[in-house]
């Protein structure tokens, strides 16, 4: 092999190449490659981070739902005892009704009976009145007398 100026010369140019490169065109390079590198890195613990903030968002929802259904299923038990307990005191509500009610009837059929045997006890004077009249005002007969019982008796 024949060592020349052109290898020389080629190899001064590489050397150049190199230096230029690593002066100018790694180094921009290499910052491009870290800055994705972090970008990346970044990303991936976002991913991570969010990950677990979802899984614990998740059993946050989760205990929520199951504190809001313990809730509801308390809320209802209460409405269900709150209207057993309308529905009692409804019920004794009517029941002191119902018997005032039937005491202030009681009350006025005690009353119209009273009235009622007020009137006919006060028509019975009258017609016995009446009757002693006719019968004192005629003669003394038996079968007149009789019959005037009969008549007073129907008119009774």
């Amino acid at each position: 092999m024949d060592i020349n100026a052109t290898i020389f010369g080629q190899f001064i140019t590489f050397a150049i190449l190199v230096w230029f490169t690593m002066k100018y065109v790694w180094p921009p390079i290499i910052k491009a490659l870290h800055d994705r590198e972090k970008k990346i890195a970044a990303g991936l613990e976002a991913a991570e981070r969010s990950k677990r903030e979802l899984e614990l968002a998740e059993h946050k929802s989760l205990s929520i739902i199951r504190d809001a259904k313990q809730q509801a299923t308390q809320i209802i038990e209460q409405a269900n005892l709150h209207s057993a307990q309308l529905i009692e005191e409804a019920k004794a509500q009517a029941k002191v009704e119902s018997h005032r009610i039937v005491d202030l009837a009681q009350d006025e059929i005690d009353r119209e009976v009273t009235k009622a045997k007020e009137a006919l006890k006060s028509q019975l004077a009258s017609l016995v009145i009446l009757g002693a009249e006719k019968v004192i005002q005629h003669k003394m007969d038996p079968s007149l007398h009789q019959e005037l019982l009969n008549t007073l008796a129907t008119e009774i």
